[in-house]
């Protein structure tokens, strides 16, 4: 592991030029703990634009204000995301959100670990 972070609702590390940021369990994101989770993403990047794979399985809710923050800002510095997420009914509202949305960079929602990892390899 190159780098490693965590607060209070998720951890993220770098490792093969990849960010990987996941969710603690249970975790609730409204829109300062939104604002928190992407600034302490980007000053852990150091100004280094990374592929980012997201694995959501951690959140139990999100508020809309949080969810539109993370949609603005969350892709900052990023070159590509791969949202990981289980649960068939999150994997279609992200899926939605993303079409309204319209992320500034590639971004794909699986349910597997392994491919969400495949999809970023091309942005490394």
């Amino acid at each position: 592991m190159e780098d490693y972070f965590e607060n209070e609702f998720a951890q993220f590390w770098i490792s093969g030029n990849i960010l990987f940021f996941e969710y603690k369990p249970d975790v609730v994101i409204n829109l300062v703990a939104a604002q928190r989770i992407v600034s302490d993403r980007i000053q852990m990047q150091k100004e280094k634009a990374y592929p980012v794979l997201c694995d959501v399985r951690g959140i139990a809710d999100s508020d809309k204000a949080a969810r539109d923050y993370l949609a603005q800002h969350g892709s900052v510095l990023t070159k590509a995301v791969s949202i990981v997420a289980h649960r068939r009914v999150s994997i279609v509202m992200i899926s939605f959100y993303l079409k309204i949305s319209k992320p500034q960079v590639p971004t794909k929602v699986f349910n597997d670990k392994a491919k969400a990892l495949e999809f970023l390899k091309a942005f490394v």
